[in-house]
């Protein structure tokens, strides 16, 4: 669903704001489940497949007109980008597959908690392989959430893998584009022109069956297909003109965003039953974030004056 950029360079003087960039990527992703209801008729790995496929021509042209074709070249023909990305590839299919999934299944309260989870399994790679430190409130953050999915672990067990899939594949999706030198829409760009010989299988495995393809066989249906490329790039520039123009801190914040709208969709426009687990679960996330936000805040106050 959402792609990690490199951390913006510091500007001397005045720039424009990146908050309604910021704002406009996480709404898109957090109302994304109303859009899957639009294709919640095609199968979840043909609809992943169309995604991959219409999503390449819309990165192309954006990274045509934002001028990143020589990046485009230099990521293409260097062996250890391409391998990394091919990885990476791997993890971002399998997200969105589980996502798509999730909540075409009505699975959307585990959907929303693994990217609840996200940015905590963010902090405790970042402590365990990139050498960063945590201050005492962040550990205890950390040990809450810790706590909110052991909870989730013993009381929703069937739903607990969709939470830690998505939560483990996007977390360790943003750590391997973290090693590799390459922006967020040619990174994507190639990501998808990887994924294309599968998803172009899957399709014509489709089209070959009893059912068919779900692409061209209802105008308005095929439309919603095309629209996910749309959907997928358009947020993801978005996110990518945010990240350099404020603190990448202060968009960490904004990421909650997405997943609160999730939630509350899955009580109102999906009406699904909210299990104690998951209530409970939330409860102890939620806190931990609370806590994580207010360490931030204080250290940015104190790091001001400086």
């Amino acid at each position: 669903m959402r792609t990690p950029v490199p951390q913006a360079d510091s500007q001397a003087g005045s720039k424009p704001s990146g908050l309604p960039a910021a704002l406009c990527a996480y709404l898109i992703w957090g109302f994304l489940p109303l859009y899957l209801i639009l294709v919640q008729s095609v199968p979840p790995i043909e609809f992943v497949g169309w995604r991959i496929i219409w999503t390449l021509p819309f990165c192309l042209l954006i990274v045509f007109f934002r001028k990143q074709i020589p990046e485009l070249k230099a990521a293409l023909f260097n062996r250890r980008a391409m391998l990394i990305l091919l990885a990476s590839s791997i993890l971002i299919a399998t997200n969105w597959f589980v996502y798509v999934w999730a909540v075409q299944t009505g699975e959307i309260f585990a959907a929303s908690l693994g990217y609840y989870i996200n940015p905590l399994v963010n902090v405790l790679l970042g402590t365990m392989l990139l050498g960063e430190k945590l201050s005492r409130l962040q550990w205890i953050a950390v040990a809450l959430a810790g706590a909110g999915v052991a909870v989730l672990l013993a009381g929703a067990l069937t739903t607990f893998w969709i939470s830690l899939t998505l939560a483990l594949s996007f977390g360790t999706y943003g750590l391997l584009r973290k090693q590799v030198a390459v922006g967020s829409l040619p990174g994507l760009t190639i990501e998808s022109a990887l994924l294309l010989p599968l998803s172009a299988v899957i399709a014509m495995w489709y089209a070959a069956g009893s059912g068919g393809s779900s692409f061209g066989q209802d105008i308005y249906l095929s439309l919603a297909i095309v629209l996910g490329g749309v959907l997928t790039a358009v947020p993801l520039l978005m996110f990518a003109v945010a990240a350099k123009r404020m603190d990448y801190s202060a968009l960490g914040f904004i990421q909650f965003l997405a997943p609160s709208i999730v939630f509350i969709l899955g009580l109102t426009v999906f009406d699904r039953p909210l299990l104690p687990a998951q209530l409970a679960s939330f409860a102890f996330i939620w806190t931990a974030i609370a806590i994580f936000a207010w360490d931030l805040i204080q250290r940015g106050r104190k790091a001001k004056p400086a």
